[in-house]
């Protein structure tokens, strides 16, 4: 029997490129100006739902994303391996969020998408590191939850999930449906499959199809599989209060950019936070930082 596979993915900064305009104002990251990459982990967690699909024929992989209309590539991503069909979630309401607002507006969307089977997602996002949005939406869904897998079967209703830890393995088992949060010591993310490109190339989402020519519209609405998802805080039917800055509790009181020059860093010692501080000021004083 098939499952019914949602994998969480998100599309995050490149932290190879992080440069002075990489926050605005209030805190947040500015995501419209810094290269934006698929999350590592979050291509950990598609190859275990791909694996799951292999392994069970007729079952799909929906994926779900997060973030500025450009997220759509993530989408295409998927398409381009394997996965069947996806959902971008994006509404300017919804920028700014924190983990506890982000959890919320993917679980209204899940609930929205109807049945599902499993839900998979990388540990954690690099432009975060918190390993938080999989937990919670697993709370606010109701669901138990794995963590740390680094691979996942599933028979007769039961997942079987092999979990990496500290010093060593534990394997577990769960009944679905279920979350599981996948880490990096996962098999590494298939590459694109040529014929899957050829065919979904041309894949947009509304914003996107906004955009083109006429002729291509028509060209992309004659093909159903052509259309992805676009879905903002109305369709989700997402309460004001708990979505974007309005559900974060969590504020950036100040951002500081410290930047070693390699020929003059020096190694850092302090005991506490006033040492620490201290050290700071010398060393800008000295114009080794700034």
């Amino acid at each position: 029997m098939g499952l019914r596979i949602i994998v969480l993915a998100k599309q995050v900064p490149d932290t190879r490129n992080v440069g002075k305009d990489a926050m605005k104002e209030d805190g947040t990251i500015n995501r419209a100006a810094l290269p934006a990459i698929f999350n590592p982990e979050d291509l950990n967690a598609l190859e275990q739902a791909l694996q799951l699909k292999d392994a069970h024929p007729g079952s799909t992989i929906t994926l779900l994303t997060m973030g500025l209309p450009r997220a759509a590539e993530m989408v295409r991503e998927s398409l381009y391996r394997g996965g069947d069909d996806g959902v971008v979630l994006t509404d300017r309401p919804l920028g700014g969020a924190d983990t506890l607002a982000t959890s919320y507006s993917l679980a209204q969307t899940i609930k929205h998408l109807g049945k599902f089977d499993i839900i998979v997602g990388g540990r954690q996002a690099i432009d975060g590191d918190t390993a938080q949005v999989g937990p919670q939406v697993a709370e606010k869904l109701g669901l138990p939850q794995v963590t740390y897998a680094e691979s996942v079967r599933v028979n007769d209703g039961v997942a079987t999930v092999k979990r990496r830890l500290e010093n060593g393995f534990e394997t577990v088992e769960c009944p679905l449906p279920l979350m599981v949060t996948v880490g990096g010591s996962a098999d590494v993310c298939r590459p694109r499959n040529a014929r899957l490109v050829q065919k979904y190339k041309y894949a947009v989402s509304p914003s996107e199809k906004a955009k083109l020519p006429e002729d291509k519209q028509a060209f992309v609405d004659a093909r159903p599989y052509l259309n992805i998802r676009e879905w903002g805080v109305k369709e989700i039917e997402a309460d004001p209060e708990q979505i974007g800055l309005n559900g974060s509790p969590t504020k950036v009181k100040t951002v500081v950019n410290v930047v070693f020059q390699a020929k003059e860093a020096r190694r850092i010692e302090a005991g506490n936070d006033t040492d620490l501080e201290d050290l700071v000021k010398e060393l800008i004083a000295e114009h080794i930082i700034g």
